[in-house]
């Protein structure tokens, strides 16, 4: 038992000087620093592209939603006009604004007109 204890001991103490020496920066001046310096510009790098890609999907989210919105406000306007359109086209406006120019259906019916073909 007190061989077990004094083992966990050691433990901790070298894990709180791996701490220590990482809190310290030792790592960055040690012997196999450029590797761990090449690492860390790689894990830059990488935190650089992930950034500007969140940048890149957050500006197309607002745009997307952005288009969402005019294609609602042109849907509207869509309906509305056609709407008039319809109100246009009925026989008794288009009758009222033909009335308001002096003009007004014929009281003689139209009379259909044939055409015979001539064979030679």
């Amino acid at each position: 038992m007190i061989l077990g204890g004094f083992g966990e001991h050691i433990k901790n103490t070298d894990m709180k000087n791996g701490v220590l020496d990482i809190l310290k920066g030792k790592f960055l001046v040690s012997g196999d620093a450029p590797k761990n310096w090449l690492f860390i510009i790689f894990i830059s790098f990488l935190a650089t592209i992930m950034i500007g890609s969140s940048h890149s999907a957050d500006k197309k989210v607002h745009k997307i939603a952005a288009l969402n919105e005019e294609v609602q406000e042109l849907r509207s306007q869509f309906v509305d006009i056609h709407k008039r359109l319809q109100e246009l086209k009925l026989e008794s406006t288009i009758s009222e604004t033909v009335a308001k120019k002096e003009l007004y259906p014929s009281e003689v019916p139209p009379k259909k007109i044939r055409v015979k073909s001539i064979k030679q």
